[in-house]
């Protein structure tokens, strides 16, 4: 998302994300990953419950898919810094409109399945 922020500033929206650590774990992210958008923390998982957002297990490690997406984050230079305390929690990607209108919805099926940047500025430019 960093990358593209300009795409989302264009647009006129507003980029935010929620984790689930702690304010120490949001502030090593933040350095780590570079945002300059707001990350709020949600150590309880309420919103993750609110939307139905899965958990994965063990054996979501051992999917083709999350090899391929580890091999992408390696390549773009991240690395997993620690686990928290929710570590199978699955993510997903929300697009709103201004009143709190869902715009777009995605659950992540397994690790490293997220939305693509085309898919939530494609949600972006259908509601203009």
């Amino acid at each position: 998302m960093r990358e593209h922020q300009s795409e989302f500033d264009a647009l006129g929206t507003r980029l935010a994300a929620i984790g689930l650590g702690d304010a120490n774990y949001a502030r090593m992210f933040r350095e780590s990953s570079g945002i300059s958008f707001p990350l709020l923390i949600d150590e309880e998982r309420a919103a993750y419950r609110a939307i139905g957002l899965r958990s994965g297990n063990l054996l979501h490690l051992f999917k083709k898919e999350n090899a391929a997406a580890r091999a992408r984050a390696r390549e773009a230079g991240f690395k997993q810094e620690r686990m928290g305390r929710h570590p199978f929690q699955l993510g997903g990607s929300l697009v709103f409109a201004s009143g709190g209108k869902e715009l777009f919805l995605h659950r992540s099926h397994s690790f490293g399945d997220n939305a693509s940047i085309a898919e939530l500025l494609g949600a972006l430019s259908k509601a203009k």
